[in-house]
């Protein structure tokens, strides 16, 4: 099926109710999008939870390797990923348990919208989570 996005006053009210994301690929590098975008986002009260096998940490809280390494629920996950690497990451968030899966900006893929959807998960992608929040204050 296509790719549709929830409309803007539902992304506001995911924003508002969803204070815990998963940031898949964030970076410790103060210059990538993924650092200044999850920093944005911890700025404004949200809890970051930085997913990256090749880092220890970031913006101030222990990395992990994978989504399943994470403890107690997860609202968002927030990936900085290829597309081509959505529909691994998509079965990973629903064996999670997450609500809300949300790929960054120039990032969307087919296979792995309709499996999330399928398993009843809301789904945003194209979309950048900082730019959308600034948006829905």
């Amino acid at each position: 099926m296509a790719i549709t996005n929830p409309d803007r006053s539902e992304i506001k009210e995911i924003l508002a109710t969803n204070k815990r994301i998963a940031v898949v690929g964030l970076s410790n590098n103060p210059e990538r999008t993924s650092y200044m975008v999850a920093e944005a986002m911890q700025n404004a009260g949200y809890e970051i939870i930085p997913v990256n096998p090749v880092i220890d940490e970031a913006l101030g809280a222990k990395a992990v390797p994978t989504l399943k390494d994470i403890e107690g629920q997860v609202d968002i996950v927030n990936v900085f990923r290829r597309s081509e690497f959505l529909p691994e990451i998509a079965k990973e968030a629903v064996e999670i348990g997450a609500k809300v899966f949300w790929a960054q900006l120039g990032v969307e893929n087919e296979e792995a919208y309709d499996y999330l959807k399928e398993h009843g998960m809301t789904v945003i992608m194209d979309r950048c989570i900082k730019v959308e929040h600034a948006l829905t204050k």
